[in-house]
């Protein structure tokens, strides 16, 4: 809860800043990319986060992954800013809030539609368009695959969950009859 609750500031923090240098998504593509490095290479997260390396080798490690990813000034300045405070570690948690805050400013939303059989483009489109006309924002759609549904669609927009599924009503229907 308090780590995420650090990298929520974290990640605002460089979102303000992308958004005043208008390089929201190109910080956002840079942080992502560090994560990632570090986020694949275990040697890499135990010498940055382990207090028995000392400030001045973590610095000079961390400076040559930012010069072999070609990260701008402040993203560069961001990372060394983690790990002198020991937030590092903090880095997958910062990337996920600082894209839910860069989606937030650019007026973007991600819902999640869950069908019980795959749709087709036409009607994702359908589903794209009706889900952006009741939100005003443009969205980016994730599409998944859950026979056990029997039929319908489940949408999840953040924590909002609108389910038109069949095995839901048949459940509600259940219930219904067992109650009396």
């Amino acid at each position: 809860m308090i780590s995420n609750a650090i990298a929520r500031r974290y990640a605002k923090a460089l979102v303000q800043l992308g958004a005043e240098e208008g390089a929201v998504d190109r910080f956002g593509a840079e942080l992502a990319r560090a994560a990632a490095v570090l986020g694949t290479s275990a040697d890499l997260r135990l010498i940055l986060g382990s207090p028995a390396y000392r400030i001045e080798a973590k610095r000079e490690i961390l400076k040559d992954v930012i010069a072999k990813l070609s990260l701008s000034g402040s993203v560069a300045n961001f990372l060394q800013v983690l790990l002198d405070r020991g937030r590092i570690g903090c880095l997958p948690q910062i990337v996920q809030s600082y894209e839910s805050f860069a989606d937030e400013l650019s007026g973007v939303v991600r819902p999640v539609l869950v069908s019980a059989v795959s749709l087709d483009d036409a009607q994702v489109e359908e589903m794209k368009s009706a889900l952006s006309k009741a939100t005003g924002k443009k969205v980016v759609l994730s599409v998944k695959v859950d026979p056990s549904l029997i039929g319908g669609v489940v949408t999840k927009i953040g924590d909002k969950v609108f389910d038109g599924s069949v095995r839901t009503q048949l459940d509600r229907i259940r219930d219904i009859l067992q109650k009396g």
